[in-house]
């Protein structure tokens, strides 16, 4: 294998990052809005909401994902495997999200038939396009440190989707629907269906598959399978990725709940008021609360980010992934000890957090592209997309069991829901509900993290086998 010919240039890293900055604009707006939207905007009950976001996300999960990546293994086009999947899913999936985030007047049975639906489809749509394009990154290069650069565009691009979409897009749901968020969510969705759309055509033109399996290492459905679950990293793999998807999507989705309920407004007023004058004029101080919380700690894992490369290679993606997740884990469980009026300590926690969690996110991706490496190795059979669909079913069933945790807790604390028919209105929570959005940002989703940091000390990949993969592969190909 030519080592020149795995180098990347800086074009194609963009063209491929922006693939993932598509994907989360949609992925983000489930983490962070989907119980929101259902429980507050679309008028569904804490227990329904619930159930359509688990039961749903489980069968898309577990029926479709694997599907996929026994179809993807197998595609064979003048495009190569992955990237045609790309080009053919870039528009229904935009069409999808905005259907998924619509409001029809409907009776309450037919609004929870219709968010079932619309929810399957979009996750089925999301698992054709953004399974192939995770695959994608196994096989655009073999070079592991190239691999590592093109992890930190990728993951740029998604702290960029994550920052929009949780700084601002509360704020112009509002604004976009003068106030009737169904209307501003419908609005918002469009634009961002479009746009995301265009980005994926980008991907798809820009990027190139090199890394080409031999006829010869040609495998049956059976041996693929088998050779999954004989794989202990990629085991390890599937639970961690269910692990931390889990917890994004708890804590994720609970904060809007939490600026609403928790934070004592006064004080959020007074520490706001000197930043006033910097930042873009937001609806309200729980909109620009949201958005300081959020912006802040994504700038600050930007700069963890920008770590993640230099620490991976030098100390191995195991060891940095478990420390950093550690310690970030730490600060989720910090903000139990927060009253309501500590919004400094609140912001400081958030901006610790997210620097250690940074510095672990490019690793995730990564490090499920070595298992592919460690199952070619083991066995002389390539099959890359099965081994990230495995990875998807954790992505999808982590944010379906996170998302569902969210509206369930809410109702076992006795949420009020808000109809989203009764405009203006403002919902008097109790005591017992205010204490759920407390633990449903600090020690609920704190404990996923910790599973899965004590899963690490199992995974064998560390960095003396990462070079030895890499190089008894270079030498087969």
């Amino acid at each position: 294998m030519n080592l020149d010919s795995q180098k990347l240039s800086v074009k194609e890293k963009i063209g491929y990052s922006l693939g993932d900055l598509a994907a989360n604009l949609v992925f983000q707006t489930l983490v962070t809005y989907l119980a929101y939207f259902y429980t507050d905007i679309y008028g569904l009950k804490a227990n329904d909401a619930s159930a359509v976001t688990l039961v749903v996300g489980l069968i898309a999960a577990f029926a479709f994902n694997p599907l996929m990546g026994v179809i993807a293994d197998r595609t064979v086009s003048r495009w190569g495997k992955f990237r045609p999947w790309i080009l053919w899913t870039a528009i229904p999936l935009g069409v999808a999200a905005m259907l998924a985030f619509s409001t029809p007047d409907f009776s309450y049975k037919g609004k929870v038939v219709y968010a079932a639906v619309t929810y399957t489809l979009l996750l089925l749509l999301y698992a054709a396009n953004n399974l192939p394009y995770s695959a994608l990154s196994g096989v655009i290069t073999g070079n592991m440190k190239e691999r590592n650069s093109l992890s930190a565009y990728r993951f740029i691009a998604v702290m960029g989707a994550q920052f929009f979409v949780q700084v601002f897009m509360y704020d112009l749901i509002l604004k976009a629907g003068d106030g009737n968020k169904a209307a501003g969510m419908e609005t918002v969705m469009t634009w961002l269906a479009v746009i995301g759309t265009v980005m994926l055509l980008i991907t798809f033109f820009t990027t190139k598959e090199r890394v080409v399996p031999k006829p010869e290492q040609k495998s049956s459905i059976k041996e693929d399978l088998g050779d999954l679950f004989q794989n202990k990293p990629w085991i390890i793999m599937l639970s961690l990725t269910t692990l931390v998807f889990i917890t994004l999507a708890m804590k994720g989705g609970s904060y809007v709940y939490y600026f609403e309920n928790y934070v004592d407004q006064s004080s959020l007023n007074t520490f706001l008021n000197p930043l006033k004058p910097y930042l873009p004029n937001f609806e309200n101080d729980t909109s620009l609360g949201l958005g300081v919380f959020n912006g802040g700690g994504i700038l600050i894992g930007l700069i963890g980010i920008g770590l993640s490369k230099t620490l991976a290679d030098k100390y191995g993606k195991r060891n940095v992934f478990g420390g950093s997740l550690f310690i970030s884990t730490l600060f989720i469980i910090s903000f139990y000890f927060f009253p309501p009026k500590a919004v400094g300590v609140i912001y400081g926690a958030q901006i610790l957090h997210m620097f250690f969690y940074g510095i672990s996110t490019p690793i995730l991706w990564t490090m499920i592209a070595d298992v592919a490496d460690y199952s070619e190795w083991k066995t002389n059979r390539r099959a890359t997309a099965i081994i990230f669909s495995a990875m998807m079913v954790g992505l999808k069933g982590g944010l379906s069991i996170g998302s569902a945790l969210v509206a369930w807790i809410l109702g076992l604390y006795d949420y009020i829901t808000k109809e989203a028919a009764v405009a203006g209105v403002e919902t008097v929570q109790p005591q017992s509900a205010i204490e759920g959005t407390r633990l449903l940002v600090s020690i609920y989703p704190a404990i996923p993290f910790l599973i899965g940091v004590g899963l690490l000390f199992f995974y064998e990949i560390n960095k003396k086998m990462e070079l030895q993969i890499e190089n008894d592969l270079k030498e087969r190909r």
